[in-house]
């Protein structure tokens, strides 16, 4: 399984303790439960398709002739008065 480097990590009692619970329930031991939840959640990040912005676009024609013709400032100065 390659080289282990031993850490400190710091987590709260209660996981901690059902973490314990589960891993001798399993006939594991906490430092396996540990490694496969966090290959879990590497794997599962890894999947995770990328996040897509939602469509934004409005039906409609487009911009009338009078507002191709003025400029940004005028457009927005109409759309505020409705």
């Amino acid at each position: 399984m390659g080289t282990h480097i031993k850490t400190t990590i710091e987590i709260s009692d209660t996981l901690f303790l059902q973490a314990k619970r589960q891993a001798a329930k399993s006939g594991t031991t906490l430092r396996a439960l540990i490694e496969q939840g966090l290959k879990q959640a590497l794997k599962d990040s890894a999947q995770a398709p990328a996040h897509q912005p939602r469509d934004g676009r409005v039906k409609g024609k487009g911009l009338t002739r009078e507002a191709r013709s003025a400029g940004w400032r005028a457009v927005l100065d109409a759309a505020n008065e409705r």
